[in-house]
């Protein structure tokens, strides 16, 4: 057994404390585990020069590793003293080179996340340990699920580290470190609310250095690109990403800085094997970044990223290093249904053009996405179509449950999940965009999300080759259409479900008008093929800051005509449980709960085991539809009882015998007045 020390003067006496509580759960060294000189080479790859620092360097080596259980690696990082366990502040765990350095649970995150970075790793273990005394020691231990500086969970009643013990005790420690769908739907919002915080922001310093508002999110996605490593279709890498420091401010023309982003978001779609014409039209819209010279001129640094850069830069630089420090490093992939072009472009339309009513274009939140898919049943073997795409808010949506199917049923990392993901991505998601800009936006944030095939295509949905769909043959279609649109969209919901095999399921969210008379032609022809299954009323304020506009999701099964016969299924969603203003999303109500149940509400009706409070009797109706295709809404079924009840009666008494009493008193204070006189 190792010896231990009473009083810690070495941070190697911490390190003798670990070994001595591996010796009690009988793990090997070199075996079991590993220590900061021999780790091995997987891991030693995957901390090598981590793909999201400025120094492209490591700080060290974990104190300890071990990578026996589940392909998940469980890193240690020990420091003398109590004082020396960790540094955060409001803002979260610091992880800037100092706090690295000298802090315990700071150092181990660092490597956690780094690892991940590194695309080795979905997930890993952090572990910080400090202490004065074999009777002074702390351990804080963390489930870190992302590369983002705040991807991470910390696990509150696991304090020893027991659990390492075997599979078994592993496991069992696995299964309630993992994030609960209530978590999930937490660092969703979460992640949202910093977004639009660093848009705020990012679109200030663009404003500053004249970048022009239909500019502003190309930079953005452009810029991301070009900070991703350079890896070919076999994984391996080719070239570093850009970082700040790779920008200087040259004024030849092949070294200045927009020119060296264009390049490596060149070199990177060609590593992919992006098609040519696709890639063609991404690189027209990226050219933007390049084209200016003046703003590849050493100018004063904007307080935006004056403690990001030391001394003066560029605009192209300044604008870069606040989009790697705020947005790259911070919205990891992990983020999970998260648009991150769509809320980017969401929010520089809300600052530069209003709400941008005027164009017609509306990007859906990504928590409805999640629940649209979710209503539809999207799993492994899902086809999904958006024909619609916008920032491909749906796609990316769908891929994340079709993932997580498939790691649920053949565990993370395994050869079959990654081979049945790989398929996914390549074929089972299918996007079609007009607008050359969105395009551009939707490919981009699929390719963020190792989607190297981006299957996004440009074009008019309605006169794209009929050979496109008849070959993908989609069973699940997900659709937010400009509203600007012929009968506010409905022609591209009917054109899908043609599109579509036998038994599909279409999701579409539209205005209210759409259903209530707006759309009759195109309602009255979806109804003698395919079958309206629900109708889901949405909250008015969803579209913030469109504060207003009334919208509704309709749910479809294709090639099954409709029955009118058979009711359909008209559910009250307004109390989502979120208030909208244009600053935040307030939650009043569970909304987490509310939008889990409203799944369960949808399959089961009144008799869903709901976790919310709600009045099912109140929300949710089944009623029947004629084939005027204009009685759609949950407002056109909702039953009034207008029947009185004893309470209704004695309420009425009640008020009538108060009136009857008031008048009496005022009868008698008028004959008293009249007495006095």
């Amino acid at each position: 057994m190792v010896k231990l020390h009473n009083q810690y003067r070495l941070e190697d006496h911490v390190n003798d404390w670990v070994k001595f509580q591996f010796d009690k759960l009988k793990l090997k060294n070199q075996n079991n585990y590993y220590t900061e000189s021999a780790i091995p080479d997987y891991l030693k790859d995957a901390l090598r020069g981590r793909a999201k620092t400025e120094s492209k360097t490591n700080f060290g080596k974990p104190d300890f590793s071990i990578t026996q259980y589940n392909q998940l690696p469980v890193l240690i990082e020990n420091k003398l003293g109590i004082k020396n366990l960790i540094y955060e502040t409001k803002d979260g765990i610091k992880l800037d080179d100092k706090s690295i350095q000298k802090y315990a649970v700071n150092g181990a995150l660092y490597y956690a996340t780094g690892v991940i970075a590194s695309g080795k790793y979905h997930e890993a273990i952090a572990i910080g340990i400090a202490g004065d005394s074999d009777d002074n020691v702390e351990v804080k231990i963390y489930y870190v699920y992302g590369s983002g500086e705040h991807s991470y969970k910390l696990l509150k009643n696991v304090t020893t580290l027991d659990f390492l013990e075997n599979q078994k005790t592993f496991d069992e420690f696995y299964t309630n470190a993992t994030l609960t769908e209530s978590e999930k739907h937490d660092i969703l919002i979460d992640s949202q609310a910093k977004l639009k915080s660093y848009a705020k922001r990012l679109n200030k310093l663009m404003h500053n250095h004249n970048i022009t508002a239909s500019q502003r999110v190309l930079y953005v996605s452009g810029m991301l690109l070009s900070m991703q490593n350079v890896v070919d279709t076999e994984g391996n890498k080719i070239q570093d990403g850009l970082i700040s420091e790779d920008l200087k401010g040259t004024q030849t023309d092949s070294k200045r800085d927009g020119v060296q982003v264009v390049n490596q978001i060149k070199e990177f779609l060609t590593a992919r094997k992006i098609p040519l014409d696709k890639r063609n039209l991404m690189l027209a819209s990226f050219s933007e970044i390049s084209k200016d010279t003046q703003r590849d001129e050493i100018t004063k640094l904007d307080k935006e990223v004056a403690k990001l850069i030391n001394g003066d830069a560029s605009s192209n630089k300044q604008i870069f290093t606040f989009i790697y420090h705020n947005i790259f490093l911070s919205i990891d992939a992990m983020a999970g249904h998260l648009d991150i072009m769509g809320e980017m472009y969401s929010e520089f339309l809300k600052y530069a053009l209003g709400d941008g009513k005027e164009i017609g274009i509306v990007l859906t939140p990504p928590y409805v996405t999640k629940m649209m898919t979710t209503l539809l049943n999207v799993d492994k073997d899902s086809k999904v179509m958006d024909l619609a795409t916008g920032s491909a808010g749906f796609l990316i949506s769908a891929m994340e449950l079709m993932i997580q199917n498939v790691e649920g049923i053949y565990g993370k990392k395994t050869s079959e999940a990654n081979n049945a993901i790989e398929k996914i991505k390549k074929n089972q998601l299918l996007g079609v965009e007009l607008n050359a800009e969105m395009f551009t936006l939707a490919a981009t944030n699929m390719i963020l999300r190792g989607d190297g095939s981006s299957n996004i295509q440009k074009g008019n949905t309605f006169s794209t080759p009929e050979e496109l769909y008849t070959k993908f043959n989609a069973n699940k279609l997900l659709l937010n259409p400009p509203f600007s649109y012929d009968e506010n969209g409905m022609p591209f919901i009917a054109f899908g479900l043609d599109k579509m095999e036998k038994g599909g399921l279409g999701a579409i969210i539209i205005q209210d008008s759409a259903g209530s008379g707006k759309a009759t032609n195109t309602n009255k022809s979806i109804l003698k093929k395919h079958t309206l299954k629900a109708s889901i009323k949405m909250p008015t304020d969803l579209f913030q800051p469109m504060a207003g506009v009334q919208t509704s999701v309709y749910i479809f099964e294709a090639y099954k005509p409709h029955d009118y016969e058979n009711t359909v299924k008209f559910i009250d969603f307004r109390n989502d449980g979120y208030k909208r203003t244009r600053r935040s999303l307030q939650e009043i109500d569970e909304p987490t709960k509310r939008y889990s149940d409203i799944v369960k509400i949808y399959k089961a009706g009144k008799s869903a085991k709901v976790e919310a409070k709600w009045n099912l009797n109140e929300v949710y109706v089944e009623g029947f539809i004629d084939d005027s295709g204009a009685n759609w809404n949950y407002d056109q079924h909702k039953i009034i009882d207008s029947k009185p009840t004893l309470v209704d009666f004695k309420k009425t008494v009640s008020d009538y015998l108060a009136w009857e009493v008031s008048n009496i008193l005022k009868q008698q204070a008028r004959e008293d007045n009249q007495l006095g006189k």
